[in-house]
């Protein structure tokens, strides 16, 4: 957990390094953003089936997708990056989030250069990997900002979060004191998304980490414990998020934990169906 005040904006700080599970990774949406600092061989993103892949040398920025994407990693990987809450990276952003959703750019694109070059040597030269995730730290401290309207969005996200998606949204901008009109615009402008989509987002999320692969699943339950109205509802939400049906995923999921037992990926990221 990074010190205070970065812990009000990251999950986590991670370093990579090695041969990769799978050459080519799924990742349904989150309630997360993400920035890759690569220090290694380039990697592909594909921010949506209906779209090409593009390559990333010097890593890539992603605020919180809406689909699934896919990562496809060289034979062997090197990087370090930084898992943020949804609204966690806008103090980082020099544009709107909205901007950029759906659409994964470089590094350089968003910090220029000459400073992603000078960062990305500073960590490729430095010791280990906790000093090197000590030195991306301090980094993201020196470029932290606070946008116009960050505590409203983090008040109410944690508030969507904490009911894991299961809010009314009219209920959330008369708690706080706004219009609907004027959440949605904070939203867009330093999540990327509506606060709807946020719920949306978190209430699958929670659905699909209940899901215990290794063991009977019963999709009627789950689809009524997570509050989707039934379980065709459930369904086509499961489609629209991760382009699977229920039953798919789970044999996707089976499959990594058959091939790769207690890997530090199994969980979210899957091989390509």
């Amino acid at each position: 957990m990074p010190p205070p005040p970065l812990d009000a904006l990251i999950d986590d700080l991670y370093y990579l390094e090695g041969v990769p599970p799978y050459t080519l990774l799924m990742l349904p949406p989150a309630p997360s953003a993400l920035l890759i600092v690569n220090l290694g061989a380039p990697f592909r993103v594909r921010a949506g089936t209906d779209i090409a892949s593009a390559e990333y040398a010097d890593g890539c920025v992603v605020t919180m997708p809406t689909r699934a994407w896919e990562f496809g990693y060289p034979p062997r990987t090197r990087s370090v990056g930084v898992h943020f809450k949804p609204w966690g990276l806008a103090p980082f952003l020099p544009m709107p989030a909205v901007e950029l959703r759906d659409r994964p750019v470089t590094v350089e694109q968003v910090w220029g250069r000459s400073a992603t070059a000078e960062l990305r040597h500073r960590l490729a030269t430095t010791d280990g990997p906790y000093e090197m995730l000590t030195l991306l730290e301090e980094e993201l401290t020196r470029r932290l900002r606070e946008p116009v309207g960050l505590g409203l969005v983090r008040h109410t996200s944690g508030v969507i979060a904490a009911s894991g998606g299961a809010v009314a949204i009219g209920d959330l901008s008369e708690a706080a004191g706004v219009s609907s009109t004027h959440l949605v615009q904070r939203f867009k402008g330093l999540i990327g998304v509506t606060p709807k989509r946020l719920a949306r987002t978190y209430r699958f999320t929670a659905t699909v980490f209940a899901i215990d692969p290794a063991g009977p699943i019963d999709w009627s339950d789950l689809a009524h414990d997570a509050g989707y109205f039934d379980q065709a509802h459930f369904g086509h939400e499961f489609r629209a998020f991760t382009g699977l049906t229920p039953t798919r995923y789970v044999e996707v999921r089976r499959r990594f934990l058959r091939e790769h037992p207690g890997h530090a990926m199994d969980g979210w990221p899957l091989p390509t169906d």
